[in-house]
Order: structure tokens, then C-alpha cells, then sequence
């Protein structure tokens, strides 16, 4: 089938490289006119390029050489072994492309390798039989490339003699390329890391620091999404977040979650959302004006069933845990199931992987939530960068109580992804965790006993109110604050206080050079 390939000036909102022709992904979808954002273009240029390719923004230019046929199949055949796979992409252009077509393009070469793996995505995503025989006894071939992708466990699909490695199913599927930054952070040993840095640690200490931490990341979840709830609501949250991965995750545990985080259901219903959902400003009429869609209420049942049969999929295929998690808790809050709480819902799902994997010491949180709060510019720009370019392809309109409804179909917009992005962030949130804040939090609660014993010591006083004055001083610089010692600390004398002092400047005399 000959695509009309008449070089455009722009592409989806971006100009074309001038002397280039749309080539592979952004051809295909030109041509045929698909409903599906291309997030790296490729092009091949009409002369050689130094190097065989340069970047242009965000297009890649390619040599000439490089250029393809005018037929769908070549610019197929281009884009699966020289651009990212994109699912979205490929299951649009296979419900475009007539299926006689695609019948006699694999009849032209049952046996070769990439008509094998066009027949097993085609099959795959659309769910849809091709009238044509079952493969040949040939040496079977990977979905996805080894090398090139983070894959789930091969199971032989016989009819297309082709070894199913996807992370999810057709019905939902993330995808997470090989980057030389994740390759490093799987071989750095994270987990086992913090497993070391806890054997070196009393047990008392250690639950100590766990329950520091994962009241920081349950404070730090809250505060992302600008609440400030009172302690209550944060131990409740804290509680729900310290469960989790000791049930498997299902419709049923998401809704428990849920139903902690939601204890008032008055305004907000529990469980799946019956409507529409968006993220944005209002304008002065208070009518949405959404950066953000969710998936429409209709598409939900099968989106979260299919999310979670990706995680047990990965699970069972034991990918790395961080990459697992980064899949599943993204995916989660690009769906968007509930009318409110998917932020701190998709957070927790992060701890509920890492945790049923074992990658987090038992009754530890890596307090990651800190971290996005630390970076929330990093975090919202990642989300963004997802769903943003698939605003332009959600139909929509406000509704009478000034929400939004979607008018076409746009579930699988939310089927396909590529969590590589995510996948280092996380992994980025994660190495802070084990490298930085679980030693410091541990150091300082040392340094905090020892400067407890010392001051109690010089001074005969209860617990309680050293441990004050040692919260006193850490937030006035090492000193005792003067309305302190003209108030609960009064009858402290200028001898005691200066001694006082001295023992928190010489304990935590380290500790302040590293800050």
C-alpha cells in the first residue's frame, strides 16, 4: 500500500526540517492520518549527514541512505528496527490498514523475522484473527529486543513462532527502553544497600528512623498535592502506607487504599469514578480548562484490569522492582480512576511494589514522596511530558456541573505508554532515599541519643524535656532560643546552659560541617 508521503511543512505542531521527508512513525501517522502523538519524529534528509544522523529540537535526521520505500510495510519496517516501538502507534496503523493487506504482507514471507513480529502486534493489539495459517517450524523470534527494552518472560507464542516478552498484554502494555542511566542503576545493588546500611543498625534505632521516615513521606504526599491534613489523617495515611504489599494488589485493595485516604465520602464517591476528570484551572465562568484528562468512566473497568494484570505479569517475570513499580504507579495516575486521591494513591503504589518485592527492608519506607516534593518541578515536568502531547487528541466538553466529558474514544491512549522517563525518576527518587536520607535519618538519631545521654548527664532532668532542648537548639543553630531560657528553661543557669550547648556542638559538630 503506497502512503501519500507529501512532505508537510509542519507536523503535529512542530516544523518539518527543511530538505526532509517524514520517515517510519511520523510517516505512517501523517499518511494515514492517525489519532496518536509522535513523540520523537524521525525524518530522513535528501543529502548525507555527517555521522549518518544529527538532532534537530526534537526531530531526528537521518542520512539519506537511510530512506525507506513509498509502502506502509517499509516505513513500518523502519520504525520497528530503527525508532522506539510505540503501541499506540502500531495498533492505530493496524486498524487503519486494510486486513487483506496485511494478510498478503505476511503470505509474501511467513517465515521472516519482522512479518512474524507485524503479525504478532497485529494479532496482539487488535485482537482481531488474520486469515492465515499458522507459522512454519521456524527458530522463533522476540517481540521486543533484549538488548533494547526491560522485557517480561517469554512464552511462546506457537501461531506466529514468535517469544512474547511484552511487560503487559494488548490490552494494556508499558513499555521501558534500555538506558545506559537505568542499565547503572539496576547493577548498583540499591536494595541490597540499604539491607547493609540496616544490618549495621540496632533494631530499635532502625524502628525508629522507619517510623520518621514514613511519617515524612506520608506529610510530603499530602503537601505535593497542597494539603496540609491534621497529624491524625497523616498517621491513618501512614498506617495504610506501612500495609502495603502484604496483600496482593487487586480492584479490591486499591479501593481499600482508597477508602483510607477518602474517610468523607459525602462529596467524593468511593470506589471507580462514575465521570469525567481533569486536572487545570478554571476560567472565570469556573468552566475547566484541563492540562490533564483522565480515561473516560466507561474505559475504567478494563484499563485497571489490565493494569493490574501488567503488574502481576512483571511480578511474575521478576523485572527489577523500581522499574516495576515506576510501570504500575504511573500507569495508574495517567488512568486517573477516582474522583479525587489518584496522586497519593499512584505514591503509594510505589511503596506496595517495592515492598512486596522485598526491595525495601521489612517495615522501611523509602520516604520517595520527600523526594518528588524536593523535585516536585522534575516530577510534574515527567507527567506532563506523558500526557500533555495526548491533550490534543482528547475530544471534549464542559458538562452542566462544570466538569468535563470526552466525546470520542480515547482508551487507548491510556493503554500504551512509555514509562522509561518514569522509570529514572524513580530511580533517581530511590537512590537519594538509600544514599542520603535513611544513613542521615539513622545518624542523626545517634547523634541525637548520645547528645540526650550527655546532656543528662550534666544535668539531672527527665527525658521529655532534654529531648526539647535538643530540638530547641537544632532549630536556633546550636544554641538554647533566649525566650526559651526565659521561660520552661528559667532555672537553668548560665553554667548549665553553656555546657548544654558545648555537648550538642560537639556531638553534632559533623553533622553541621556536612550542611
Amino acid at each position: 500500500m503506497e502512503l501519500r508521503l507529501d512532505p508537510p511543512s509542519t507536523f503535529q505542531g512542530t516544523v518539518v526540517p527543511a530538505g526532509t521527508s517524514l520517515v517510519g512513525w511520523a510517516a505512517i501517522v501523517h499518511a494515514l492520518g492517525l489519532k496518536a502523538p509522535v513523540r520523537r519524529p524521525s525524518c530522513v534528509s535528501d543529502s548525507h549527514v555527517r555521522g549518518s544522523r544529527r538532532t534537530d529540537g526534537n526531530w531526528r535526521i537521518l542520512d539519506k541512505r537511510y530512506a525507506p520505500g513509498n509502502r506502509f510495510e517499509d516505513h513500518l519496517g523502519f520504525a520497528l528496527r530503527h525508532e522506539p516501538i510505540d503501541l499506540l502507534i502500531l495498533k492505530r496503523a493496524f486498524e487503519s490498514v486494510p486486513a487483506p493487506y496485511l494478510e498478503n504482507f505476511v503470505k509474501s514471507a511467513p517465515t521472516g523475522t519482522l512479518t512474524r513480529r507485524v503479525w504478532f502486534f497485529c494479532e496482539r493489539l487488535t485482537g482481531k484473527q488474520l486469515d492465515i495459517e499458522d507459522a512454519p517450524a521456524v527458530t522463533a523470534v522476540e517481540a521486543l529486543d533484549p538488548k533494547s527494552y526491560f522485557t517480561g518472560k517469554a512464552i511462546l507464542s506457537r501461531r506466529h513462532r514468535v517469544r512474547d516478552n511484552l511487560l503487559g498484554s494488548g490490552s494494556y502494555c508499558p513499555v521501558i527502553r534500555r538506558t545506559e542511566k537505568l542499565e547503572k542503576f539496576v547493577e548498583a545493588g540499591l536494595a541490597q544497600r540499604a539491607a547493609e546500611t540496616i544490618g549495621r543498625t540496632g533494631a530499635r534505632l532502625v524502628a525508629r528512623a522507619a517510623s520518621f521516615l514514613l511519617l515524612a513521606d506520608s506529610r510530603a504526599s499530602f503537601e505535593i498535592e497542597g494539603e496540609r491534613p491534621p497529624r491524625s489523617r497523616l498517621e491513618r495515611w501512614g498506617r495504610a502506607v506501612l500495609q502495603a504489599g502484604k496483600s496482593k494488589l487487586s480492584l479490591d485493595e486499591l479501593g481499600r487504599l482508597h477508602s483510607v485516604l477518602i474517610e468523607d465520602t459525602r462529596f467524593i464517591r468511593p470506589g471507580l469514578r462514575p465521570d469525567g476528570v481533569f486536572l487545570g484551572e478554571r476560567d472565570h465562568d469556573g468552566d475547566p480548562l484541563p492540562e490533564f484528562i483522565g480515561a473516560r468512566p466507561d474505559d475504567l473497568d478494563s484499563l485497571v484490569a489490565g493494569l493490574l494484570a501488567a503488574n502481576e505479569r512483571m511480578r511474575e517475570s521478576g523485572l527489577d522492582a523500581v522499574l516495576q513499580a515506576a510501570a504500575t504507579a504511573f500507569g495508574f495516575v495517567y488512568v486517573h480512576p477516582y474522583q479525587d486521591g489518584n496522586g497519593r494513591v499512584h505514591r503509594c503504589l510505589i511503596h506496595h511494589v517495592l515492598a512486596e518485592r522485598g526491595y525495601t527492608p521489612p517495615g522501611m519506607v523509602f520516604p520517595v514522596s520527600s523526594v518528588m516534593l524536593t523535585r516536585i518541578e522534575d516530577y510534574g515536568r515527567i507527567l506532563k511530558n506523558h500526557s500533555g502531547p495526548l491533550m490534543d487528541f482528547i475530544e471534549w466538553r464542559p458538562t452542566e456541573n462544570r466538569n468535563v466529558e470526552v466525546l470520542n474514544d480515547t482508551s487507548d491512549l491510556y493503554r500504551y505508554f512509555d514509562g522509561t522517563e518514569a522509570a529514572e525518576f524513580l530511580y533517581t527518587c530511590v537512590e537519594r532515599t538509600v544514599d542520603h536520607d535513611l544513613p542521615q535519618e539513622i545518624d542523626y538519631l545517634r547523634r541525637h541519643d548520645e547528645a540526650q545521654r550527655r546532656i543528662m548527664e550534666t544535668i539531672e532532668m527527665p527525658d521529655r524535656l532534654a529531648q526539647d532542648i535538643i530540638m530547641f537548639m537544632r532549630q536556633n543553630g546550636g544554641s538554647i532560643p533566649k525566650a526559651r531560657r526565659e521561660k520552661e528553661l528559667a532555672s537553668l543557669t548560665d553554667d548549665e546552659a553553656r555546657r548544654i550547648e558545648a555537648v550538642y556542638r560537639d556531638v553534632f559538630a559533623e553533622e553541621a560541617r556536612k550542611t
